[in-house]
């Protein structure tokens, strides 16, 4: 892909392989996509602070070049433990955490572990807390009986969010370098697996997990940034309030003419504003 000129590296875990981007030098960059994109999503930023930062865009297990087993503990506590287990190879300290989407629950728990490695957060269009907000479409594609037939036989999560999830329309390159790496059944796995892990019940696997990381928010006191997309029909203007609220003094922005995949649709905005934020004097 012409617009993801960068080189692959894996992380061996168990018998599984992460792949994840390693670009640049200096202060580390860590970035966590969400479901059901990849690293591909942060290519603008690996590109615009390389020669700055230290830029590393992990794939979760499951998903863009990572390993896809379909027998696997896809749940929030296990990419937490992925996450961990790829900062403790890379030795990582003193990072600024972006995330997105599923990145959110996902990076909130690494620092709820971890909270010493990190320096500044940026969030882009996420969660991290408990929240019955969840849209039909996506309630769709979590139903028991056939929520994994349509995202996987039909791919009736990522092939919609081409359009969906960007108010700008993507080039027919873009979508396509989105979709590759779920281009059957098998490869589809862990989109059905994120759906069915959102933690809506009590009794949900992940429910405790997420609680737990809901709970933490309120110690965490570092300098944040909030880049958000108004026209997200699955993490509305009730996620970005909950985030104002929990953070008071976060730098946020709201990009009314945006949707879900901010990064697609106002990089130009979002990069000067992380530029400024990552190289001011804390």
């Amino acid at each position: 892909m012409n617009d993801f000129p960068f080189k692959p590296h894996y992380l061996s875990l168990g018998e599984e392989q992460m792949h994840y981007i390693d670009e640049g030098a200096g202060e580390t960059v860590l970035m966590l996509h969400g479901n059901p994109t990849w690293s591909y999503y942060y290519r603008y930023l690996i590109t615009a602070f390389k020669a700055s930062n230290r830029m590393i865009a992990p794939d979760h297990i499951g998903m863009g070049l990572s390993s896809k087993p379909q027998h696997y503990s896809y749940t929030l506590s296990q990419h937490i433990e992925n996450i961990s287990s790829l900062i403790k190879f890379l030795d990582l300290k003193n990072m600024t955490l972006v995330v997105h989407d599923w990145g959110g629950a996902v990076g909130f728990g690494v620092i709820k572990k971890h909270p010493s490695l990190f320096k500044r957060i940026i969030v882009l269009n996420t969660a991290a807390f408990l929240s019955k907000n969840i849209p039909r479409r996506i309630a769709i594609c979590r139903h028991k009986i056939w929520g994994e037939w349509l995202v996987r036989k039909w791919n009736l999560f990522a092939w919609p969010a081409t359009f969906m999830a960007s108010t700008k329309s993507l080039s027919s390159q873009i979508k396509k370098n989105y979709l590759k790496p779920y281009n059957n059944y098998e490869n589809r796995i862990a989109i059905a697996r994120f759906v069915q892990d959102i933690p809506l019940e009590k009794d949900h696997v992940s429910y405790q997990e997420l609680k737990g990381i809901d709970e933490s928010l309120s110690h965490i006191n570092l300098p944040m940034l909030i880049a958000w997309g108004g026209r997200d029909f699955c993490f509305d203007q009730t996620f970005f309030n909950e985030w104002t609220k929990r953070f008071p003094k976060a730098h946020a922005y709201w990009f009314k003419h945006a949707g879900h995949y901010v990064l697609e649709d106002v990089p130009e905005l979002i990069i000067p504003l992380m530029d400024k934020f990552l190289h001011s004097s804390l």
